[in-house]
C-alpha cells in the first residue's frame, strides 16, 4: 500500500513507469481553512517481483493545482523476509566469580534488519532492572562482573515485521574455586611417652568449590614430630645411719624418694621413709641404768651361752645343705640349657655346624628317652610362613621335642639353638602312621570328626572340612585353623603373607581352644562411602568370636602401601556384627585397645577382640604411592601359531600375587620372567603397557596393539580382582621356537619398570612345565616351643628382669626403646607383662628372618647402659658374667655327646 498526502491540490501516484489515477480520495480538515488530501494504492508482490529495473522498486506522488505541478521522494517497495540461520550463535562457558561474561550474537539476515533479546531461562532480560548487564554492543550480551546468580541459559531472539528466530541455548556457569581456612591449632602429641606426631588440619571451605570450580591445592593436613616425656618413678636412695639408740631402748633411719625423684606423673617411692629397730648392749638405757650394770646369775648366764652355741651349730648346718641344694640346681639347670638368659653372647653364638647319628642317652641338651624307634627325622624349615608337608610327615609333639630319636641324623647351624634344643633349620621325616593327629586331638571311632582329649577344659570352634582335600588342584587355602593350648603356637595361610602369633601363656592351663584364620576373597566393604580409601591389605579374620586370652595376639598382614614418607592416612578398620566396618585406630596414634607396628611390607598388630581386620588409606598428597607387583605369563595358543603373553598388575601382597598364580596355573600359563615392583602415585595418571622389540622377521602382532592402558581409578582401586592385559604374537613359521621382547608398565609422567622376555617356545604344552615362585608347605600351624624364634626359659627370665622396677624406672621401657618399639608405650604399660608383649611383637616382627642378632645387641646396649648408672652390680651384669660364650658352649656341646656316645 502507498500512501499519499496533498493540499490545495489534485494527486496522482507513480510506481516505476505506471501512473495511478486515484479515483477516491479523503480530505480532512488541518486548521480553518486547510484541508488536506490523501489518496493510496496498493502494491502487489508481483508488481514488485516482475519489476526489472536498474533499481529497487519505487513509487512517488504527483500533485497539481492551478499553482503548479509538484512531486514527493522516492519511496522504496521492497519484500520483506528473515532467514532461519543465525550468522553468530552465543556459545555456553565457564567463568570464574566475579568474572566478565561475554556472549556474541549475530542474527540471521533480513529485511527490515532484525531486532535482538536476550533470554535467561526463557525469561526476558531486563538491562534497565539490572545495571550489571549491557545489550548495547552489537547485539551483545555483557555481564561486567560475573554472580552465582549468573549462572543459566541465556538465548538469542531476533525478530522483524516477517518472523521471529530463536538461536541455540547457550549454558553459562559461574563456578568458584575452592579456597583454604585458617589452620587449626597444633593438636596435642598424640603420644603420652616418648616420639610421636601433633597435626593441624584446614578445610577446603573458604569458600568451597562450587559448580565444577578447582579444590584446593595443597595438603590439608602438617603433621610435625612432637616428643612427651615419659614418666619417670621415684626409686629410694640409700638408708641413713642408725641414730643413737633411745632411752626407750629404739633407734631409727631415714631414706628419700631421690633415686630417682618421681618426675611427668611417675610413681611415688612404695614403702615407709622412716625405719625403727629396738636396740640392745650397753648403751641402751633404762630407767636411768645401764645395761651391764644389771647383775645376772652365773647359772643364768652359763645355760644362756649353751643355748646360743647349740643355735649357732644347727643355723650353719642348715646353711650348709640350702647351699648345697642350690648349687646342685644350678648345675643341673646349667647343663639343661647351657646359657643364662640376658647374656647377649649366648644369643648371638656363632653358627657351626656339625652331625651325629644315633640318639645320645642322657644328654640334656638334647633329648631323653621315649619315642618309638621306627622315626627319622630330616625336615626342614627356615620361617613360619611355610611349614613342611604333613601327609607324608609328621610334626613332633611339644613334649617330644627333646625325646631321643634312634638312628637319627641332624644338621645344625647354630650351637646356640642345639644347647636350647631347638633348631632354625632342621628337617624331621618320621615314619609314622598314615594318620597323624596334633597333641589333644583324638580320631572318633566309626566318624570322621575329631574331639579335643586331654584333661581340663574344652574350648572346640565350628570344626571346619578339610582344607587341603577340599581345593581344587592348584588352588591355595584361604582358611586355616589349628589347636593351640597353654603353650601358644603360630597359625599361618601359606603364601599370603598373613600369620597370627599366639603368645605362650595367653591360654589358660588345661584349656584348647580351636583357632582359625581366613582371607574374605570377595569385593572388600570396608572402604567408605566417600570413595577417597583404598584396600592397602587383605580383609583377615581370626577367631572363634567366644576366644578368651590372657594376653594380646600378634596378627601380622602384608600391605602394599609406600610407608617411605607422611603421604598416608592409614587406618586398621574392624568389621562389627551388622556387618558394617569400624575405625579401630589411625596408625600414627596413640589407642589402648591395639598396638600397631607398620613395617615397609607388613603391619604387625597387637589385638585383643577376634574379628576380621584390615588395613585401609588415605592419600594426603598426590606423592602417596602404593606398591604394584608386575608378572609376565605366557603359553601357545592351540593353533600352534600364536603365543599369548598376559602381564599382570596386582597389589604388592603374597596373597595378591597367588591369586595370579593359580589363575595361571589353570591356563597351563609359565613364568617368563621374574616378577617385578612398581611404585604406583597418587597423581591421577593412567598406567601403560606395552610390548616393545618384537623379532620383526620371526613374529607379528596385530596393529594397534602394542600398548594398552589403564585408567588410574582402575589401578588405584583395585583391590582383589588382578588387573591383566593380553598380547597376542603369531610366528611366520613353526620353526621359530624363540621369542624374545620388552614389556615396559609405566605410569604417565610416573616410575617405570621393564620386563625382559626371552624365552624357548616348545611344540607342544604338554612337554613344558609351567614355573611358580611357590613353596609346597601345607602345614599351617605350629604349637609350643617349635613356633617361637626365643626358647620360653630365655622369655621367661627376660620378662622376670625387665617387669620389675628398679632405680631407674620401668627396664621394660628402655627394652622397648632398644628393640625400635617407642611409640604408645601406654599401650604396654596397661598389660600384666608388658616386656612379654614387647617379645612377642619382635617375634611377630622377625618371623622370616629368625634370627636373635638385634635382640642380642638390644640386651647387650642396655647391659652397657645400666652399668653406667649403677654402683651396685646389676642383674644384667651378674646374669651377663655367669653366661659361657657360644663358643664354649658348642665345644661342651660336643664333648659331652662324645662322652655320651662312648
Amino acid at each position: 500500500m502507498v500512501l499519499a498526502r496533498a493540499t490545495r491540490t489534485f494527486a496522482i501516484i507513480k510506481c516505476g513507469s505506471c501512473l495511478f489515477f486515484i479515483l477516491s480520495t479523503s480530505i480532512f480538515p488541518l486548521r480553518a481553512g486547510l484541508k488536506i488530501r490523501e489518496v493510496m494504492i496498493n502494491v502487489s508482490r508481483q508488481q514488485v517481483e516482475d519489476f526489472h529495473g536498474p533499481e529497487d522498486y519505487w513509487c512517488l506522488c504527483v500533485a497539481w493545482s492551478h499553482l503548479g505541478t509538484s512531486k514527493s521522494r522516492k519511496a522504496t517497495v521492497r519484500i520483506a523476509y528473515l532467514r532461519k540461520n543465525f550468522e553468530q550463535e552465543p556459545q555456553g562457558m565457564e567463568v570464574p566469580i566475579n568474572g566478565m561474561i561475554v556472549l556474541h550474537c549475530r542474527p540471521p539476515e533480513g529485511v527490515p534488519a532484525a531486532e535482538v533479546e536476550w533470554l535467561k531461562n526463557e525469561e526476558l532480560v531486563s538491562t534497565i532492572e539490572d545495571m550489571n548487564i549491557d545489550t548495547r554492543a552489537d547485539h551483545n550480551l555483557i555481564i561486567n562482573e560475573a554472580r552465582l546468580s549468573d549462572s543459566g541459559n541465556y538465548t538469542c531472539l531476533a525478530s522483524n515485521i516477517v518472523a521471529r528466530r530463536r538461536s541455540a541455548t547457550a549454558t553459562v556457569i559461574v563456578f568458584v574455586n575452592g579456597g583454604w581456612s585458617s589452620w587449626t591449632n597444633w593438636s596435642e602429641c598424640n603420644v603420652r611417652c616418648g616420639r610421636g606426631v601433633q597435626k593441624r588440619t584446614r578445610t577446603c571451605t573458604n569458600p568451597a568449590p562450587l559448580n565444577g570450580g578447582a579444590f584446593c591445592e595443597g595438603m590439608s593436613v602438617q603433621k610435625s614430630t612432637c616428643t612427651s616425656p615419659c614418666p619417670v618413678d621415684g626409686g629410694w636412695a640409700e638408708w641413713t645411719m642408725w641414730s643413737v639408740c633411745s632411752s626407750e631402748c629404739e633407734r631409727q633411719r631415714t631414706r628419700e624418694c631421690t633415686d630417682p625423684e618421681p618426675k611427668h606423673g611417675g610413681r611415688l617411692c612404695d614403702g615407709a621413709a622412716l625405719d625403727m629397730d629396738n636396740c640392745t648392749g650397753d648403751l641402751c638405757i633404762q630407767d636411768r641404768k645401764l645395761l651391764h650394770d644389771v647383775k645376772v646369775p652365773q647359772a643364768d648366764m652359763d645355760s644362756s651361752n649353751d643355748v646360743a652355741l647349740y643355735s649357732g651349730l644347727a643355723a650353719g648346718v642348715v646353711t650348709v645343705i640350702v647351699l648345697v641344694i642350690a648349687l646342685t640346681l644350678y648345675r643341673r639347670n646349667q647343663s639343661e640349657y647351657g646359657v643364662d638368659v640376658i647374656d647377649s653372647s649366648a644369643l648371638t653364638g656363632g653358627f657351626q655346624s656339625f652331625s651325629f647319628k644315633s640318639a645320645r642317652q642322657g644328654n640334656p641338651l638334647l633329648m631323653n628317652s621315649s619315642m618309638q624307634p621306627d622315626l627319622t627325622v630330616s625336615r626342614t624349615y627356615t620361617g613360619p610362613i611355610c611349614f613342611p608337608d604333613s601327609m607324608e610327615k609328621e610334626l613332633i609333639p611339644e613334649p617330644a621335642l627333646f625325646d631321643p630319636l634312634p638312628d637319627l641324623k641332624v644338621k645344625v647351624h647354630s650351637s646356640f639353638m642345639v644347647s636350647l634344643g631347638v633348631s632354625e633349620r632342621a628337617e624331621y621325616h618320621a615314619k609314622a602312621p598314615s594318620q597323624t593327629f596334633p597333641r589333644g586331638v583324638v580320631q572318633e571311632i566309626g566318624g570322621g570328626g575329631s574331639t579335643l582329649g586331654g584333661r581340663g577344659k574344652n574350648q572346640l570352634a565350628p570344626v571346619q572340612p578339610a582344607l587341603v582335600s577340599s581345593m581344587t588342584p592348584g588352588k591355595r587355602p584361604l582358611r586355616t585353623n589349628g589347636v593351640f593350648g597353654h603353650g601358644g603356637g603360630r597359625l599361618v595361610v601359606p603364601n599370603a603373607g598373613v600369620s597370627l602369633l599366639v603368645p605362650h601363656g595367653a591360654i589358660e592351663e588345661d584349656t584348647t581352644w580351636e583357632l582359625y584364620m581366613s582371607i574374605t576373597q570377595q569385593d572388600s566393604s570396608a572402604l567408605s562411602d566417600e570413595g577417597q580409601e583404598i584396600l592397602l591389605s587383605p580383609e583377615v579374620t581370626y577367631g572363634p568370636p567366644g576366644l578368651t586370652l590372657s594376653s594380646p595376639v600378634a596378627l601380622t598382614i602384608a600391605h602394599c602401601a609406600d610407608v617411605s614418607s607422611e603421604d598416608w592416612n592409614i587406618k586398621l578398620k574392624r568389621q562389627t556384627q551388622d556387618n558394617s566396618w569400624e575405625e579401630v585406630m589411625t596408625v600414627e596414634e596413640e589407642s589402648t585397645t591395639c598396638y600397631c607396628l607398620l613395617d615397609t611390607q607388613c603391619c604387625h598388630l597387637l589385638v585383643e577382640t577376634p574379628g576380621c581386620y584390615a588395613l585401609v588409606g588415605e592419600a594426603l598428597t598426590q606423592a602417596a604411592g602404593k606398591r604394584l607387583r608386575l608378572a609376565a605369563f605366557g603359553n601357545m595358543e592351540p593353533n600352534f601359531l600364536n603365543y599369548s603373553i598376559r602381564v599382570y598388575c596386582v597389589n604388592d601382597t603374597p596373597h595378591a600375587f597367588q591369586e595370579v598364580v593359580s589363575v595361571e596355573r589353570g591356563r597351563g600359563g609359565r613364568l617368563l620372567e621374574e616378577p617385578k615392583t612398581l611404585l604406583f602415585r597418587a597423581n591421577s595418571f593412567s598406567l601403560q603397557v606395552s610390548i616393545q622389540d618384537i623379532p620383526q622377521f620371526l613374529w607379528s602382532i596385530k596393529p594397534f596393539t602394542t600398548c594398552q592402558e589403564f585408567s588410574f581409578s582402575q589401578v588405584w582401586c583395585s583391590s582383589q580382582s588382578p588387573l591383566q592385559c593380553a598380547f597376542s604374537l603369531e610366528r611366520y613359521s613353526p620353526a621359530a621356537n624363540q621369542l624374545s621382547c620388552k614389556i615396559s608398565v609405566r605410569q604417565v609422567k610416573g616410575h617405570e619398570q621393564i620386563l625382559q622376555v626371552y624365552t624357548t617356545i616348545a611344540e607342544s604344552e604338554k612337554d613344558t612345565v609351567p614355573f611358580f615362585t611357590q613353596s609346597d608347605c601345607t602345614i599351617t600351624s605350629q604349637t609350643g616351643s617349635r613356633a617361637f624364634k626365643i626358647p620360653l626359659s630365655i622369655r621367661q627370665r627376660i620378662c622376670a628382669t625387665f617387669d620389675t622396677a628398679n632405680a631407674k624406672g620401668k627396664d621394660w621401657q628402655l627394652l622397648a626403646q632398644k628393640l625400635h618399639i617407642d611409640r604408645n608405650l601406654g599401650y604396654f604399660a596397661r598389660q600384666t607383662s608388658p616386656s612379654a608383649v614387647i617379645l612377642s611383637l619382635w617375634e611377630a616382627q622377625h618371623q622370616e628372618r629368625g634370627d636373635l642378632d638385634s635382640l642380642a645387641s638390644a640386651l647387650e646396649e642396655i647391659g652397657k647402659v645400666q652399668s653406667k648408672h649403677s654402683t651396685s652390680t646389676d642383674t644384667l651384669d651378674r646374669i651377663s658374667k655367669t653366661i659361657p660364650s657360644s663358643d664354649s658352649i658348642m665345644n661342651r656341646s660336643s664333648e659331652e655327646l662324645d662322652a655320651n656316645h662312648t
